[in-house]
């Protein structure tokens, strides 16, 4: 019997065993599976966390960017707010004055009659620049225009390439003054033109220091008094005794120094000059094409009698000077050639530019920045790249030169 036991015990535990290797597999494919989901919604979990912390951010930035607009929408309404304050104000005083003039705007009567005055009032102010012009005319009977120059002269070779020399044209006067640069206050004068042709610049010089600088080169000396324009302001002349180098009168030219007026001398606007007829003023009109300007003006209060526009243009020109109220005006090329005249204006209207020949320079291809007219010697006074030049001018009647 125990011989039969032995057989069925092992059976038995050979079955046991069976049965517990089967029940080993299927806990390890358990545990396997349920690792294998813990870690899928471990994974989902790790998704959700950056989900929502992305939307988090999100939504921070949008209450920031949110907030942002509220600020500004309240600046916005702040501003709205005061504006319509202001438009409130403004009609409000619109509606005033309004009501003002409507209390006192005049009957038709009282505008016919202030139509008729001011219509008396021009047709006196036409009549009396007429007579201001008429006056000029008549108070010099000049009838001389220019008909050649002639010859040229070099006295010296003395100060900047740029400046201006001349004599005082009032009088007896021999005196000759020197002024040196664009810009300076320092006006050099000798007793003779023999003086002032001696080999040393300043020795025998009378040095007067003037109360401002000068601006360009467009200076003249008239019955002892030097006429010039200030520098560092658009149009203002000063008129300087040169006896004691005080300031004695100013004034401002209206509409004057807004452009050069030679485009060849571009720092000089007001160009001063002298002749049988007084003071006179060149500079140029942007508002008139950029074309030359003369006014005249009285020597003693430096008050403007009367003011020409002219055809000549400021292009390509390098100086001016004028001969008993006929402007005749330099021109050259920016490079150095021989200069001519080949615009003029004549304010009798006898001569016309388009009328009367084109006259040259003597043979001497350089450029002037300032060119200076002595009705007593008849000669022109020139500055010519740092010489000091005098050309002898050829005048004749104003019919003469018209019928030639």
């Amino acid at each position: 019997m125990s011989g039969r036991l032995v057989p069925v015990l092992l059976s038995l535990c050979l079955t046991l065993g069976s049965v517990q290797s089967q029940g080993s597999a299927q806990d390890s494919f358990i545990l396997q599976y349920l690792e294998r989901r813990l870690s899928q919604m471990e994974e989902r979990l790790s998704q959700c966390e950056q989900s929502t912390t992305s939307v988090t951010q999100k939504t921070y930035d949008l209450s920031s960017e949110v907030r942002a607009y509220l600020s500004s929408l309240s600046v916005l309404r702040s501003e709205v707010k005061s504006q319509v304050d202001g438009v409130s104000v403004r009609v409000d005083r619109m509606e005033r004055e309004l009501e003002y003039l409507e209390n006192k705007i005049p009957s038709q009567s009282d505008i016919e009659m202030e139509e008729a005055l001011l219509e008396q009032q021009i047709k006196a102010a036409e009549l009396d620049q007429l007579q201001k012009k008429a006056k000029i005319i008549v108070k010099n009977d000049c009838s001389t225009a220019l008909s050649q120059i002639k010859s040229l002269k070099i006295v010296k070779k003395a100060g900047d390439t740029y400046g201006s020399w001349f004599k005082d044209p009032s009088g007896q006067s021999s005196k000759v003054y020197l002024l040196s640069g664009v810009r300076n206050d320092t006006l050099l004068e000798y007793v003779s033109l023999q003086s002032f042709s001696e080999r040393t610049t300043s020795s025998s010089a009378k040095v007067v220091k003037l109360p401002s600088h000068w601006q360009g080169t467009g200076h003249v000396v008239y019955n002892g008094f030097l006429y010039y324009h200030k520098a560092d302001t658009p149009n203002q002349i000063l008129k300087v005794d040169l006896l004691n180098g005080t300031v004695v009168d100013n004034t401002l030219l209206p509409g004057a120094g807004r452009i050069p007026v030679y485009s060849l001398n571009p720092d000089t606007y007001l160009d001063l000059a002298v002749d049988e007829l007084g003071l006179w003023v060149i500079h140029a009109d942007p508002e008139y094409g950029g074309n030359l300007v003369i006014t005249k003006l009285d020597k003693v209060s430096l008050a403007v009698e009367y003011t020409w526009d002219t055809q000549c243009r400021s292009h390509d020109a390098e100086g001016a000077f004028l001969i008993c109220g006929t402007l005749y005006v330099v021109y050259n090329t920016r490079y150095g050639g021989r200069s001519t005249v080949q615009c003029l204006y004549d304010i009798h209207d006898t001569i016309h530019s388009n009328e009367s020949p084109v006259l040259f320079f003597p043979k001497r291809y350089t450029s002037h920045s300032s060119i200076n007219y002595h009705p007593g010697d008849k000669q022109l006074y020139a500055w010519d790249d740092g010489y000091q030049t005098i050309y002898k001018v050829e005048t004749r009647r104003n019919d003469q030169v018209a019928a030639k």
